[in-house]
């Protein structure tokens, strides 16, 4: 589903990855995990469609991801209901007067013709039913990352990007957030540096060192041994 080739990307004149190669392939649930700094934001907004390599080539599906190739109307509109991304600061995804129009403005952006049940199906899916008329920036933290994932989820994407998903959940609702990601059958690349949920985010793992390079690519079964997360910075 994604292919990265020998991709260098540069931010504000730093390399944050060099000659990255990658391979993440239809249904795979992958764990993306590195410290602060590692890069793991800015590859979910690579794959995003949302910041581009300097050199190399990256793929989403057969499509070549580029500035230039995005702007084309129809490749843009199957991308972006394909690709969903959560980024961590939620805040910056909530714009809409209410939470009803919060969860539809995507499904109004690419003219489904069931927003309505979309919307009441993923409020209802997330608990969010009893506000769907209230100002998003009213809800608590927890609600809001609910929110979030609800208007992603609602455009019924391929692939699921997210990043520090459950940092504003209680426990009982990371659990029930696990849970839901155990059971979609979409691809799915969670970006986390929290080693108590990790394991059951994914199968797979993929571990960045604080330079950006892979340091571990592999089954989540052998990722988390104690000399290889103390490399990566993750424990000390």
């Amino acid at each position: 589903m994604f292919r990265a080739e020998n991709v260098t990307l540069m931010r504000d004149e730093n390399t944050v990855f060099e000659n990255l190669n990658l391979h993440i392939g239809a249904g795979e649930k992958v764990v993306l995990l590195g410290v602060n700094g590692s890069g793991k934001s800015t590859l979910l907004k690579m794959l995003n469609g949302l910041v581009f390599p300097e050199s190399g080539k990256l793929f989403f599906e057969e499509y070549q991801l580029t500035k230039r190739g995005l702007k084309e109307k129809k490749l843009n509109e199957y991308f972006r209901k394909s690709v969903g991304l959560v980024f961590q600061n939620i805040d910056a995804m909530l714009f809409n007067p209410s939470v009803y129009d919060e969860i539809a403005f995507g499904s109004r952006q690419l003219e489904y013709a069931d927003t309505d049940a979309r919307v009441r199906n993923y409020a209802e899916l997330f608990g969010l039913t009893p506000y769907l008329q209230s100002v998003p920036f009213k809800l608590s933290g927890g609600q809001k990352q609910k929110l979030v994932l609800a208007c992603v989820m609602s455009l019924s994407p391929k692939a699921l990007l997210l990043d520090e998903p459950t940092s504003a959940l209680d426990p009982a609702s990371t659990a029930r957030f696990l849970d839901m990601i155990a059971a979609l059958n979409i691809t799915t690349v969670t970006a986390t540096h929290n080693l108590a949920i990790a394991p059951r985010l994914g199968d797979r793992t993929i571990i960045l060192d604080e330079r950006g390079t892979i340091l571990y690519d592999g089954t989540s079964e052998n990722a988390y041994e104690i000399d290889l997360l103390t490399r990566a910075g993750l424990i000390i």
